[in-house]
């Protein structure tokens, strides 16, 4: 990942510790899991980055852009 795009990651996970509830509570078989979108600020794709709340910890599970996410984070969940 280039430098700028991993600076823009930082950030983002700084502001999901900072406020842990900033993404989207998922339903069904992926509940209490999170999904923060965001735009790179270099591309326009948009970005998801998922994570769950452990205790007090903050999981990180998985970045990519919006196409097929959610089929690969079931199917990366699943195999876990």
């Amino acid at each position: 990942m280039p430098k700028r795009e991993k600076e823009i990651l930082d950030q983002e996970i700084r502001n999901i510790a900072d406020n842990p509830s900033i993404g989207e509570e998922k339903k069904g078989d992926l509940r209490e899991i999170f999904v923060h979108k965001f735009k790179k600020k270099i591309k326009t794709a948009e970005y998801l980055l998922t994570y769950r709340m452990v205790g007090e910890d903050l999981e990180l599970i998985m970045i990519g852009p919006h196409e097929n996410y959610y089929r690969d984070l079931k199917k990366y969940l699943k195999n876990r």
